[in-house]
């Protein structure tokens, strides 16, 4: 792949992509927010409400993830 063109996702989201994008040359890597929860949450939160994309990945893991962001929401 182009050296200057590198694909980069949120650690744990869409790994066949990365792998398959990696498998076929190209540059990826996976980040992972670090710092005080009060300040990572809201950033997770957001990445997962635009990430609708999960939804077709796996629905009982979605329905997890869901569930789990309720209760940390206090809802």
């Amino acid at each position: 792949g182009d050296e200057r063109v590198w694909f980069a996702q949120l650690y744990g989201m869409s790994d066949n992509l990365s792998y398959n994008l990696a498998h076929a040359g190209y540059h990826t890597a996976k980040y992972v927010p670090y710092g005080p929860v009060g300040a990572v949450m809201p950033y997770l939160l957001r990445r997962a409400n635009e990430n609708t994309a999960i939804a077709g990945q796996s629905s009982r893991e979605f329905l997890l993830i869901q569930k789990e962001l309720r209760r940390r929401q206090g809802r």
